[in-house]
């Protein structure tokens, strides 16, 4: 199992490589008014208008400190593409499917939806997302 890691807050999380299209460093959103709670707007690629969704948002973390850049991870959707923001966007990690762990019961409700499964890093816990639950607003 191949992970595309990112960092939301003191999280680790992933998603499967295969879903990922690119990794952008973008500093402009465009707000939308009246969009769903978790949209942070409206991002340009190369002429493309991807949405954006706020992980920390969905995850139910406190707002991104000011200051602190975000990433955009780009998602390939059966919609298109829409991207998932994050703090900082770690390596790509192959993993063996048997050291897959259930999610800890100290996990908080709003993760623990969003989450499929759960792997021991050397120094913190991999949280697999389900990016379909994730985009679902």
């Amino acid at each position: 199992l191949q992970l595309a890691t990112f960092r939301v807050g003191d999280l680790l999380l992933g998603l499967p490589v295969s879903l990922v299209e690119e990794v952008v460093d973008l500093e402009y959103l465009t707000p939308v008014p009246l969009a769903p709670e978790g949209v942070s707007g409206l991002i340009n690629l190369r002429g493309r208008i991807v949405a954006a969704v706020d992980v920390r948002t969905r995850l139910g973390l406190p707002a991104r400190p000011v200051g602190l850049p975000a990433v955009h991870v780009v998602l390939a959707t059966a919609d298109g593409s829409t991207s998932l923001v994050v703090d900082e966007v770690g390596d790509v990690v192959l993993l063996s499917v048997g050291a897959r762990e259930d999610v800890p019961d100290t996990v908080t409700p709003a993760l623990r939806r969003l989450v499929t499964g759960a792997f021991q890093q050397e120094s913190s816990l991999l949280l697999v997302l389900d990016a379909d639950l994730v985009l679902a607003l």
